[in-house]
């Protein structure tokens, strides 16, 4: 197979991986991976995982990455609390929770931070279309649950204040109705106890 009918077969991808390669020609020779990687057409993001070297890269491809090099796993933590424009500072990497072990990878396009949660807390996020995919991204309610679920430190005034949290945003976007069902899901008191001094703090009680 040349490069060129390679490319117009996954033209659609953002990222692919071995498997959607032998779905288009199942008895392709991994060796041309390297070959064109070697030339610059492709780029590795991680092992098994590739994108086109012509992609173009913004928030939804980075989103659309994170995604799929690590499943399942949905953006979360400081990357949708910056989506949500809920915190002021620039985020480092793409941050998401996912249901295999921590772990970050460390690529061309940047930094893919990955924290664990439990199977059972994998809800709460929603489907972004772009361009025929789909993004998988915290609701804003379970992206400030997951965030202090996943950081427990967060517990006092203190720690409340050094977040620099734009709680007039949250208040006018999040549905609290929802944000207590979810909390109730995590079945957890420590957690319940540390959301209900912050959500005292920014005046949400």
């Amino acid at each position: 197979m040349t490069f060129l009918s390679f490319k117009e077969n996954l033209k659609d991808f953002v990222v692919f991986n071995l498997s959607d390669i032998r779905k288009i020609d199942t008895r392709f020779d991994l060796r041309r991976l390297s070959e064109w990687r070697d030339k610059g057409y492709i780029k590795m993001i991680r092992k098994g995982y590739y994108a086109f070297s012509d992609l173009t890269i913004n928030e939804q491809t980075l989103f659309l990455m994170a995604n799929k090099v690590y499943a399942p796993s949905y953006i979360s933590l400081e990357m949708a609390l910056s989506y949500y424009n809920l915190i002021p500072e620039a985020v480092y990497g793409i941050t998401s929770v996912a249901t295999r072990k921590t772990n970050r990878f460390k690529t061309d396009y940047g930094e893919f931070i990955y924290r664990n949660i439990k199977p059972v807390l994998m809800f709460g996020y929603k489907l972004i279309v772009y361009k025929n995919h789909n993004i998988k991204i915290a609701e804003i309610e379970k992206a400030v649950l997951d965030h202090f679920y996943l950081n427990t430190h967060l517990c006092s005034e203190h720690d409340f204040d050094g977040m620099r949290f734009k709680s007039e945003e949250f208040k006018s976007a999040a549905d609290r109705n929802k944000f207590n069902q979810y909390l109730k899901e995590f079945g957890n008191k420590s957690l319940a106890k540390r959301i209900k001094a912050f959500l005292k703090h920014i005046n949400y009680d």
